[in-house]
């Protein structure tokens, strides 16, 4: 699987799809510093909401193959400025979070935001129902599922 860093603002579901692609429990947990799980990288919100600490975001990515941008189908802010993808030394893709309470617009909009913020392809999740993770999973993982 390739090595990832989350990035997305507070309570964007960063840790949550974390645990799904870990196969962990499904557990609240407010992430205060960097951690690593297996092959994902999960940082704060802190850290994109906080424009002095874009920086480390940007460090800790050579450690990755993937950046993950989220960004909450519902949330009313968007952080990513335009063409914030090309910020970071490896590639970008966009994740749409909490689609499984959105409406269709609301994904809609929040896959536009993410486009053009630089993030392709671009995938719609639930990491609570697990609608859409297969999808992502393939994307992450294109072994998976090979004889």
């Amino acid at each position: 699987m390739k090595r990832i860093i989350l990035v997305g603002p507070t309570a964007s579901g960063k840790t949550t799809l974390c645990q799904r692609l870990n196969g962990l429990e499904q557990v609240y947990k407010k992430t205060q510093a960097i951690e690593v799980v297996n092959c994902t990288i999960d940082t704060p919100g802190e850290y994109l909401e906080h424009r002095s600490f874009l920086q480390g975001l940007v460090v800790t990515s050579v450690e990755a193959d993937l950046v993950l941008f989220l960004q909450d189908a519902t949330a009313q802010r968007f952080l990513f400025s335009p063409g914030q993808a090309a910020a970071f030394p490896i590639p970008t893709a966009g994740v749409v979070t909490k689609a499984d309470i959105a409406t269709e617009e609301q994904c809609r909009q929040a896959e536009e935001l993410l486009a053009l913020a630089g993030a392709d392809p671009i995938f719609r999740v639930s990491s609570l129902r697990g609608d859409g993770m297969e999808e992502l999973l393939r994307f992450l993982d294109p072994g998976r599922g090979q004889p």
